[in-house]
């Protein structure tokens, strides 16, 4: 890299280069898969014959904003279901699971989580330590799980055993690795629990949780026999443009018990000003595809930078991707906080403050947050955050463009060399 705008060590700069050239068959394959997935975006909006019209605004009770409804036909073509919600007022990927959630599930239905202990925001939703006020287990859900094996794979004998054994409304999968060293779930992955789960139990409601992977792969969980999808538009969907919101996707009966869930009984989708937001979210998701590529490419560079760098990384540098989170076992909280100080230095918002642990709400531990976002706390603009405990590792995320986030990433081991915490 040649660049005379940041003070980066110079051994760095030459480590970048050699990685650059080592990367260049995984960009090309992410550059394919972006590719694919853009010709999709781009033939869902033709098709749907989106004009200037469905950008304009609603207000008051939002009967009969097109922008709106059309919205909702081209992310469902986008997602490979026969529905969608997608709208401004879901407030986080939390609120857009647990609006699926309750939705869907009745008192004395039970749930079944294959994938192990859930994020750890989805917690307080589910009730699992503790009766939370207004939890689903204050509503007389049942939540159980099957926890992964020791590889972080799913456990398909554990899974098979728990639905011959007892009949479930809802199996839920958690795609991403949240807060651990866990394998995301490709797609591929995904189709096969899918499967074993319709051969025993077909009339079982598979949902997935699919915040971070949204166009990593060409097929998404509703192509593959998932139910019900739902996801966040600050992270992939949204491309970096979309300034909140939320989607869920998936069978029309379900998706409209969500709807009924969002609003009321009886209303459902039929409501909903978008007051003004609907430009902002075509845009999103019309660059989509683009972004979540070099997201991706942002994940690999890291990969690769810090596994020369002598640091344990998952996914490795050369892995198929299922998110586009990477991971960094940076082993103390010295070079962990130092590790997000550097990533916040090359932030385009905020470079100027230095990222502190504190207890986040919906937390158990405290958390560090490097975010320098136009967004507040988009996880597809680059960002890095991590709670404060062993193994003490990085997830970082995002980047609307290679260009800044090999930078970023730059800076934060330049963060780490320069507290004494890197040896180069």
């Amino acid at each position: 890299m040649k660049q005379t705008f940041f003070e980066v060590d110079s051994r760095l700069l030459a480590l970048d280069e050699q990685i650059i050239k080592e990367t260049k068959e995984q960009f090309e394959k992410i550059d394919a898969i972006a590719q694919y997935n853009q010709q999709k975006v781009l033939s869902a909006f033709i098709k749907h014959k989106v004009s200037e019209m469905h950008l304009g605004i609603s207000t008051g009770y939002g009967y009969d904003d097109i922008g709106r409804d059309t919205l909702e036909k081209l992310w469902a073509d986008c997602m490979g279901s026969e529905d969608s919600l997608i709208r401004h007022n879901f407030v986080s990927g939390t609120h857009t699971l647990c609006v699926a959630l309750f939705g869907v599930l009745r008192p004395k239905d039970k749930m079944l989580c294959v994938t192990g202990r859930p994020y750890d925001t989805l917690i307080g939703v589910l009730g699992i330590d503790g009766q939370v006020d207004g939890s689903l287990k204050d509503f007389g859900v049942e939540y159980r799980q099957v926890d992964l094996k020791e590889d972080g794979t799913p456990d398909e004998e554990a899974i098979i055993k728990a639905l011959k054994q007892d009949t479930y409304k809802m199996v839920y999968i958690q795609r991403s690795r949240g807060y651990s060293l866990r394998p995301s779930l490709t797609i591929e992955t995904i189709e096969r629990l899918c499967k074993i789960v319709k051969e025993i139990a077909p009339e079982t409601i598979i949902m997935v949780d699919n915040c971070y992977g949204e166009f990593v792969q060409t097929k998404e969980p509703t192509e593959v026999g998932a139910d019900l999808i739902a996801g966040s538009l600050i992270k992939n969907p949204g491309g970096g443009i979309a300034p909140t919101g939320g989607y869920i996707a998936g069978r029309h009966d379900l998706v409209e018990q969500c709807a009924f869930r969002l609003t009321a009984p009886g209303v459902g989708r039929e409501v909903g000003a978008t007051l003004g937001h609907n430009r902002e979210m075509y845009m999103g998701v019309f660059a989509s595809p683009h972004t979540v590529g070099e997201a991706l490419k942002t994940a690999v560079y890291c990969s690769a930078l810090f596994s020369k760098l002598g640091y344990s990384v998952t996914p490795a540098p050369n892995e198929e991707r299922a998110d586009i989170i990477q991971a960094v076992i940076l082993g103390n909280r010295e070079a962990l906080i130092a590790f997000c100080k550097g990533m916040q230095s090359g932030a385009p918002i905020d470079s100027f403050v230095s990222p502190e642990p504190w207890a986040m709400p919906g937390y158990t531990d405290e958390v560090i947050m490097a975010a320098g976002s136009f967004t507040l706390g988009a996880s597809i603009e680059l960002s890095a955050d991590a709670p404060l405990r062993e193994p003490f590792a990085a997830w970082m995320q995002g980047g609307l463009n290679f260009h800044s986030g090999q930078m970023g990433v730059l800076l934060a081991a330049d963060s780490m060399a320069k507290k004494g915490l890197l040896t180069l």
